[in-house]
């Protein structure tokens, strides 16, 4: 009996010690002690404190999860994953209820193989993350395999901080470089960089107000033309339910490039709603307007969403669709100069982990190219997003949390790919302006055609300070463009981008030279006859009178003509006596065409002008003698 009973407890024993799954109270007070320490941001003496809290109780679960989770997000997978290794054999059912965790931070540290191997452990074939995870580490495996030979650079220095700095945006014609940086993870601001001598870029500088306010603003992207400014603001403080307290889109406008942007103004309730809208993006005729927002309607949690701008006004926007969009998050798009290629960063694909760049092509008004993943090691298992590729399709810029802990992005720069640049552009760019008096003409409609098919394809507005436009369009063919503005009248042109060596770097500068719907054409002015006259003469010749008559003989039976006749003289003598002198010699000319008949008396004006109008200097006898002249000169 007694024999029994010393079994009994033995086995108790075993049950509340070796197999026992309650912590001891040391362990308990390390784990407090580490979850202390993370409370107060003491990151690295919070995971020393756990763990101490682990060796204290090699079976305590929580605390294998909570560090393991922690050196996931500090983007440390390697030591996530022998956390969880540790965790799997040390805890009692820890193969199964580890295998998911330990899996995923294998792959993420770049071990898919040896991941998948991990996530087998796991019996449970309809865990959708399970497989979702499965799909990622074979994505891996073969992106890995076959990766693009060049690699992204970190742009540290004159645009990275030691702050986070994304959402890169290079303008059209690379002259300027803006970006957005979170200061002391408080302030969200704008900030920009110039060229330098070297093919840099100077030391970036904030754009200060506006745009930048105490609020946050983020995500900015400028129009084509370099014209409008859109962006994101945080924050905002107001009664009405579109804007309070949330994220909504704002736009500022500038007259030039040199100039001043305006105060930024609010899409209004169109646009935005009570949802999170940002991350805008402009079709380059500035007619689209591609945004983020998880309002109603989407597919997942961020959705890409697009407006048009039809009759003056944003229409309602509409999802971009399940070809663009996931259950997951689907941002940052960015629509390259080209008007068919769209760049964007998701989370809810197969890729390499975190948020990946993705590209797509625009088939229709409608329809959407399946996105294809940008690869390795444009990609990485850390987080890509906020893209943007130069106007020749050569270069890329993105940001990306690779070299930091999570969410701390720097922005990289890299040769992009054949493969994934865009289709080959070029871009009009020019002026319109009024043909009579010179002056710019804004908000004049210009309609690009496709010449072979006929069809409109782009409607571009001059710009409302300047006239001016920029007209970017896939090279390898010809276009007509209408121009039209009310007022003036229609024109019509022809061009072609057929030299696919020449684009992007010899743009087309052309012009666009408007006539008023009121103008009347000038009649045209013809010098019939010169008639020269000597010093102090006023009397013609028989030679003169013979002259007269052939010259006037053609328009004789030309009617709606009228004739001027002018008198000169040198600049000898008084004023008074050469006004007298060239009325005199005018008038004998006169007197001669009147006397040929065939023309109205009252179409024939004769001036005396003395002295004025010279043809020729007063300087010698030979060029006095030939300004003192009377001549005719026919309006018809």
């Amino acid at each position: 009996m007694l024999r029994r009973l010393l079994l009994v407890t033995f086995f108790l024993c075993l049950g509340t010690g070796v197999f026992s799954q309650t912590p001891n109270a040391k362990a308990v007070h390390l784990y407090n002690k580490a979850m202390y320490y993370k409370a107060r941001k003491e990151t690295g003496k919070a995971c020393e404190t756990m763990w101490k809290a682990i060796k204290a109780y090699s079976a305590y679960r929580d605390a294998y999860s909570t560090l393991g989770h922690w050196y996931f997000e500090m983007h440390r997978f390697d030591s996530s994953a022998e956390v969880f290794k540790e965790a799997a054999f040390s805890c009692y059912g820890g193969k199964k209820d580890f295998s998911k965790a330990w899996g995923r931070s294998l792959i993420f540290s770049g071990d898919p193989s040896d991941g998948l191997s991990a996530l087998g452990m796991s019996d449970n074939n309809n865990d959708p993350e399970r497989k979702a995870l499965t799909e990622q580490a074979y994505f891996i495996i073969k992106a890995m395999q076959k990766p693009w030979l060049d690699s992204p650079v970190n742009m540290i220095g004159r645009i990275n901080s030691r702050f986070p700095d994304m959402f890169p945006f290079i303008t059209a014609d690379t002259q300027a470089f803006y970006f957005t940086r979170w200061i002391n993870n408080m302030d969200l601001d704008f900030y920009y960089a110039k060229p330098d001598t070297c093919g840099g870029w100077l030391t970036a500088r904030n754009m200060g107000s506006p745009p930048n306010t105490a609020d946050q603003e983020i995500g900015q992207t400028i129009s084509a033309d370099g014209h409008y400014l859109f962006f994101t603001r945080c924050e905002n403080r107001s009664e009405n339910g579109w804007e309070q307290g949330g994220c909504d889109l704002f736009m500022a406008y500038r007259t030039g490039p040199d100039s001043a942007w305006s105060i930024p103004q609010s899409f209004g309730g169109t646009i935005n709603s009570p949802a999170y809208e940002g991350m805008a993006c402009l079709s380059p005729d500035n007619r689209q307007l591609y945004f983020v927002s998880d309002r109603p309607g989407g597919h997942g949690g961020m959705d890409i969403w697009v407006s048009n701008f039809d009759n003056g006004l944003w229409q309602e926007p509409h999802n971009l669709g399940p070809k663009i969009n996931t259950v997951g998050n689907d941002m940052s798009p960015f629509l390259h100069i080209d008007g068919r290629t769209l760049y964007f960063s998701s989370n809810g694909r197969a890729g390499m982990g975190g948020y990946d760049l993705y590209m797509s092509h625009k088939i229709n008004d409608t329809d959407w190219s399946a996105p294809v993943n940008l690869g390795y090691p444009i990609n990485t298992p850390f987080d890509e997003m906020s893209e943007c590729v130069t106007v020749d399709g050569k270069k890329l810029y993105f940001a990306s949390d690779r070299d930091s802990v999570a969410g701390n992005y720097d922005i990289y720069e890299m040769k992009m790919p054949e493969q994934l640049q865009p289709i080959p552009v070029n871009y009009v760019k020019g002026i319109v302006y009024d043909s009579i008096s010179k002056s710019k003409l804004n908000y004049t409609s210009i309609y690009v055609i496709n010449a072979k098919r006929g069809d409109t394809i782009y409607h571009f507005l001059s710009n409302r300070g300047d006239g001016s436009f920029m007209i970017t369009l896939p090279v390898g063919g010809t276009y007509a463009f209408a121009a039209d503005r009310i007022g003036y009248l229609e024109i019509t042109d022809t061009f072609s981008f057929t030299d696919t060596a020449r684009y992007v770097h010899t743009p087309f500068e052309r012009n666009i030279v408007l006539l008023p719907q009121d103008y009347q054409k000038p009649l045209s002015d013809t010098l019939v006859l010169t008639v020269n006259f000597p010093k102090n003469s006023y009397h013609l010749t028989d030679s003169d009178t013979l002259i007269i008559r052939n010259a006037l003989q053609p328009w004789l039976s030309v009617k709606d003509i009228v004739v001027n006749i002018n008198g000169y003289t040198d600049n000898t003598g008084t004023p008074l006596i050469n006004e007298q002198l060239s009325y005199q010699r005018a008038g004998l000319v006169y007197a001669q065409i009147i006397s040929l008949g065939g023309i109205d008396p009252s179409a024939i004006h004769s001036q005396g002008w003395g002295e004025a109008n010279p043809r020729w200097p007063n300087d010698i006898e030979e060029n006095m003698s030939k300004n003192r002249r009377v001549e005719v000169i026919i309006t018809h």
